[in-house]
């Protein structure tokens, strides 16, 4: 009786990244996109504490690059956040944000709030200085380029990620010095 080989299993194939039913793969879109330069903020809101007898609550804060404004008149202005994050789930049910505009000096704090698996936000708002915005409540970076208060007006489920357009409540411009933070090929940069 002739002898059967073994049976080998196949080597291992690595997995290709995803591709979308258009051909464009995951790491094809954020190369593609990782060229076009973004400006940094910062976005905050207040959660108000779950029993009024408690604690006052707790300051969230998030580093977004996909930030830009909607309208002049009415003025508002709309932030991407990533569906079910912190912050998302927070402005679902809290209506009231805030934004610092990052500038050149303030990379730190867009590093410290864009950590993945990061510390209590708590402890990230501990050494940096800034004011609590009159009509949110949030808090406002000082040294930022401009900060402005907003109330959301309306959400907009896109892919993996949700749209909240906010209508501007406050718009300041403290004349901090410096330019802006930028996010370009996945990196911090500054105007040169």
């Amino acid at each position: 009786m002739p002898k059967t080989p073994p049976v080998v299993p196949p080597a291992a194939v690595p997995a290709a990244p995803p591709v979308h039913a258009e051909g464009v793969s995951n790491d094809e879109f954020r190369a593609a996109m990782s060229r076009l330069a973004a400006g940094v903020v910062l976005v905050t809101a207040h959660e108000p504490a779950l029993d009024p007898d408690g604690p006052g609550g707790e300051d969230v804060g998030m580093t977004a690059t996909a930030f830009l404004s909607v309208s002049l008149d009415p003025p508002l202005v709309m932030v991407s956040l990533r569906e079910g994050s912190r912050m998302d789930d927070l402005l679902a049910e809290q209506p009231l944000w805030a934004v610092s505009v990052l500038s050149e000096n303030q990379r730190h704090i867009a590093g410290r709030f864009a950590m993945k698996g990061r510390i209590s936000d708590r402890l990230l708002f501990q050494d940096i200085p800034y004011v609590r915005g009159e009509a949110t409540g949030a808090l406002l970076v000082d040294g930022a380029l401009a900060t402005l208060e907003c109330r959301t007006e309306q959400r907009v489920p896109a892919g993996d990620h949700t749209l909240v357009i906010g209508r501007v409540l406050t718009a300041d411009v403290p004349g901090a010095d410096g330019g802006p933070l930028l996010h370009f090929r996945g990196r911090y940069r500054h105007l040169e």
